[in-house]
């Protein structure tokens, strides 16, 4: 039996792709698992033992379409469901299984503030996708695989050689990331030395906090790669972070995590900390949350309670525990 299993974006999305995988790799015997996404997310799947093949979209879909005709697979597993995936199960005739998205109960849950979508986990939701093949969900966190051997003393600083507390405080929109000053906070009540972890964009963030908290703070925003800041993870006693890709990615190391929320939700997004033992989703109830699925560059109503108004306390004290 030869599988595609197709998801394009983004970060979070295809990380809980990979328990369909491995289950369909794993329980399917002799099963030949392909695996589809864009160039700039092949990364989650470089090193997967369970993908036997990894194709890329190309940006002419004629051409992807073509590759994967060529391919004669046996099913199409589409976990994006949209218009290209639609085309792409159309022109290649294969018999397929769609992700249900549940499109409109998001969009009236977001704009009616109504609970209309079930708490029920996007990995949850991929594996339905899959039950017509007798594939069950096996319990098992996320997959990520380092793609290098690093060295921590390479990577940091004498002073947080030891036992070390990672805060990812990158996202790609504001209304995702909490406030220099509460993140100033919370570092201030931790234990351990702390290492921040993000991209360019959130250097200078980082440099402030930095500033003012001297030595116990390390600023490694846009100094290390992702797979040496999927390293640090790795290596960290305990993961604080917002709803951005490396937090997820965090979650294949079932480390105790903080999953910070703002202007989305995890309810709406199904995007909660997947089976980890030691979790704390922070948040706060408001009318006026969520205000996005996926975040903005600015708080609506210009107040940003959501990410104010969060809990400084509970965190600290699930960190130093």
């Amino acid at each position: 039996m030869k599988i595609l299993v197709i998801r394009f974006s983004s970060m979070g999305d295809i990380i809980y792709t990979t328990p369909v995988v491995r289950c369909l790799k794993k329980q399917l015997a002799g099963a030949e698992v392909h695996f589809i996404t864009k160039p700039a997310f092949k990364y989650i799947y470089d090193n997967n033992p369970y993908v036997d093949k990894l194709l890329l979209l190309k940006p002419n879909l004629s051409d992807t379409i073509k590759d994967i005709k060529a391919e004669r697979y046996d099913y199409i597993i589409d976990l994006h469901n949209n218009l290209r995936t639609a085309l792409i199960k159309l022109r290649t005739g294969i018999r397929s299984s769609t992700y249900k998205k549940q499109a409109i109960r998001k969009w009236l849950s977001l704009k009616l503030n109504l609970n209309l979508v079930p708490p029920v986990h996007l990995v949850d939701r991929y594996m339905e996708a899959v039950k017509f093949l007798n594939v069950k969900n096996d319990e098992q966190p996320i997959d990520y695989y380092i793609k290098a051997d690093h060295q921590l003393d390479k990577l940091l600083p004498v002073s947080h050689l030891g036992a070390y507390i990672v805060f990812v405080i990158g996202a790609t929109h504001f209304t995702k990331r909490m406030p220099n000053e509460k993140i100033i906070n919370i570092c201030s009540e931790i234990n351990s030395p702390v290492v921040l972890l993000g991209g360019n964009d959130v250097k200078a963030n980082g440099d402030i906090i930095a500033g003012m908290l001297g030595a116990k703070i390390y600023n490694a925003c846009g100094i290390t790669s992702l797979d040496e800041s999927v390293f640090l993870v790795s290596k960290a006693t305990n993961i604080i972070g917002f709803d951005t890709g490396l937090t997820h990615i965090a979650e294949a190391f079932d480390k105790p995590i903080v999953s910070i929320w703002g202007g989305t939700a995890p309810q709406l997004l199904g995007v909660q900390p997947y089976k980890v033992k030691e979790v704390l989703v922070a948040d706060v109830e408001l009318p006026c949350r969520p205000c996005s699925k996926f975040g903005l560059p600015a708080c609506p109503l210009g107040h940003f309670k959501c990410m104010y108004d969060i809990d400084e306390n509970a965190i600290t004290e699930f960190v130093n525990k």
